[in-house]
């Protein structure tokens, strides 16, 4: 922990479609920011610099393999490290157990349940002692979902009006140019295979709190089921006309914004229920649209590797970026997220999330990029917290003025 940090963040598989694109983003957003690119071949970050032009000339490589041996020096030069290695379970221990040991920021991308839990398990500890921020999950998995939630708390503890209650986030629409990266299609295979095998994985999948700092401390809301099936005017009035289903993200999400009202001392109180759903539109169509969709997700969530077997084989490769396009249209496509909630005073509010761009690729960059941006320049307007985090305990507010600078804001208004 006494080495001299020459560097300001160092990008950890850089070579990568998500890596390279952050890498260029932060060419461009921060030139004055000192960047090492990171990976296990020097031929590919050489590749990956010369296409970047000025200023990123001169960013210096680094060798470095998976393991935490090989990463902890690597940790030790930095101040934040950007680990997009996914899928984390099997490749991205090593950078978390460095950058815990040195005191080091990190960030990632990850959004699989069992590797989570175990970097809370193995790491949280040290990283409080050595002062380092662990934050998983900043990119499209999952930064609308917790900073929807985490502005909705702000304006309402600032309107007196209450603590969230009933609180839904709904995925309005998504375009995916470029398809789902590599990486997010092994994670799902690889999620699906271990729960169905693993007694251990199976319970944590099963718990909507499995990624809580205190188990027992949690409230006893009922059933809050990861994938159900709704008309929009259940959720809210506004959405009247919409069939509402289940969202594959939800198995996630839903546990790193819990964990985030944990983490904040259960700042949302004590009657704070939240789920996500995906709009399937209002045509004649819709309902059906619904209704597969939420057979899909149940038998992925419910069956895991045997359900891997209907699927002919390379069927979920097919899913994947194009080869001949791969992330080159990644500047194409774009989300939209809305969060309603309910108030224990019984107001309602709306947070409003929207972003160009493919949700997976050049979306995700800019979170990714931003968030680095926020533990970097933004120190003295974090949360005095450390261990393994999330982007809203981490980062919060500053993370919110940052995302706005960039033309990502998050709007909340009052509906009643």
């Amino acid at each position: 922990m006494g080495a001299v940090r020459d560097l300001d963040i160092v990008l950890y598989g850089a070579t990568g479609a998500v890596g390279s694109l952050t890498a260029r983003y932060l060419a461009g957003r921060a030139p004055g920011v000192r960047v090492g690119l990171a990976g296990r071949s020097r031929e590919r970050l050489e590749a990956l610099r010369r296409s970047l032009g000025e200023p990123a000339g001169q960013w210096p490589l680094l060798v470095a393999d998976v393991g935490a041996g090989s990463l902890q020096p690597v940790a030790a030069r930095t101040r934040v490290l950007l680990s997009a290695v996914g899928p984390y379970g099997p490749h991205g221990m090593g950078a978390v157990e460095a950058c815990a040991a040195t005191g080091t920021d990190y960030l990632d991308l990850a959004a699989e349940v069992p590797f989570v839990r175990r970097s809370i398990d193995t790491c949280h500890e040290q990283a409080a002692a050595t002062g380092a921020r662990i934050v998983h999950s900043c990119g499209f998995d999952s930064i609308p979902s917790d900073l929807t939630v985490y502005a909705l708390h702000r304006r309402v503890a600032a309107d007196g009006a209450g603590e969230l209650a009933d609180t839904t986030c709904v995925l309005r629409n998504a375009v995916y140019a470029s398809g789902f990266s590599p990486g997010t299609v092994d994670t799902m295979i690889e999620l699906m295979r271990t729960g169905s095998g693993d007694a251990h994985t199976r319970r944590l999948l099963d718990d909507p709190y499995s990624l809580s700092p205190d188990r027992a401390d949690e409230p006893d809301l009922g059933l809050q089921p990861d994938v159900s099936l709704h008309r929009g005017e259940e959720v809210a009035p506004e959405l009247e006309g919409l069939w509402l289903s289940g969202y594959l993200m939800a198995l996630y999400n839903t546990r790193c914004v819990r964990r985030s009202a944990a983490l904040m001392g259960g700042a949302y109180g004590p009657r704070f229920r939240y789920r996500e759903t995906a709009s399937m539109g209002s045509s004649p169509v819709a309902p059906v649209m619904a209704l597969m969709t939420n057979a899909t997700i149940s038998g992925a969530a419910r069956l895991g590797g045997p359900y891997l077997q209907l699927f002919p084989p390379g069927t979920l490769r097919a899913l994947t970026a194009r080869p001949r396009t791969g992330h080159a249209d990644s500047s194409r496509g774009h989300y939209r997220v809305e969060t309603y909630t309910t108030t224990s005073g019984g107001a309602r509010y709306l947070a409003r999330m929207s972003q160009a761009g493919d949700p997976g690729y050049a979306a995700t960059a800019v979170l990714f990029g931003e968030s680095a941006l926020a533990l970097l320049l933004d120190r003295d307007r974090l949360p005095p917290r450390a261990g393994v985090l999330t982007p809203a305990s981490a980062m919060g507010d500053a993370l919110l003025a940052r995302l706005s600078a960039a033309g990502v804001p998050v709007e909340v208004v009052r509906l009643r």
